[in-house]
């Protein structure tokens, strides 16, 4: 068993005792900076009201990254089979990507409804997740080696053999990277697209920040960060996990 790392442990409390130190010392007003000591208790205080909104973005979250899966995966294959395909839809791909999400996020609420507007954050995040998933899944496609492929074809292997048992397990480390970096981005995304939205009826996270900051409720605030961050550190330890069990 691998032996715990003790070092960012030490060093996050060292920071902390010197933001309380250094917040009580200056006397430093809670509403600009308050100290660890408060977050933890508007944690505590808030907690029945932020941890359900803490649920519904991770549950937005992971149907975002889910769908993100499937549909990078779908598509790579789709692009892996048909090369014209990839050379002549993957520059439109790049587009989506470099557009910022905050731009289209206006477009994709009226088109969904404004009375819809958890299928507007799903979609606004599987835009930010999937692009990773459609890259690495395409990398890992393209990496297969030519030398095993030629011998798949000279035995006669179907391509439902082919798939399973050469090109998966070669994709597999590629497309597991890109579903890491898709999960943080989904979660980025449905906090934007919560943010873009103006609206609590999703009761998400991100709301809850909105009437903190409005309510110069600056405690709460760092909390609910806290929520978020905690959140995108679960789901990067789950996928390196399943990282490590797959390498064994």
């Amino acid at each position: 068993m691998k032996s715990i790392d003790f070092a960012p442990i030490l060093a996050g409390l060292l920071m902390l005792a010197l933001w309380e130190g250094l917040t009580r010392f200056f006397q430093v007003p809670s509403v600009i900076l308050p100290p660890p000591s408060a977050i933890g208790a508007a944690l505590v205080e808030r907690g029945p009201l932020l941890l359900p909104a803490a649920g519904v973005t991770m549950g937005l979250a992971l149907t975002a990254l889910a769908i993100s899966i499937g549909l990078g995966t779908l598509v790579a294959l789709i692009f892996a089979r048909i090369p014209l395909l990839e050379r002549s839809l993957g520059p439109y791909a790049l587009v989506l990507q470099a557009t910022p999400i905050v731009a289209i996020a206006p477009l994709v609420i009226i088109w969904t409804g404004i009375e819809n507007p958890r299928r507007a954050i799903l979609i606004l995040a599987v835009i930010v997740a999937v692009f990773p998933v459609l890259t690495s899944a395409l990398a890992g496609l393209k990496a297969v080696d030519p030398g095993l492929d030629r011998l798949f074809r000279l035995h006669k292997a179907s391509s439902t053999q082919r798939f399973l048992r050469l090109e998966l397990p070669t994709a597999a480390p590629f497309l597991l990277a890109g579903i890491k970096t898709a999960a943080g981005l989904s979660l980025v995304g449905v906090v934007v697209a919560e943010f873009v939205a103006g609206t609590g009826v999703t009761g998400g996270l991100s709301w809850r920040l909105v009437e903190a900051g409005n309510r110069l409720e600056t405690a709460t605030m760092f909390a609910a960060l806290f929520l978020l961050a905690l959140m995108g550190l679960a789901l990067h330890a789950v996928l390196s996990l399943i990282e490590r069990q797959m390498r064994t």
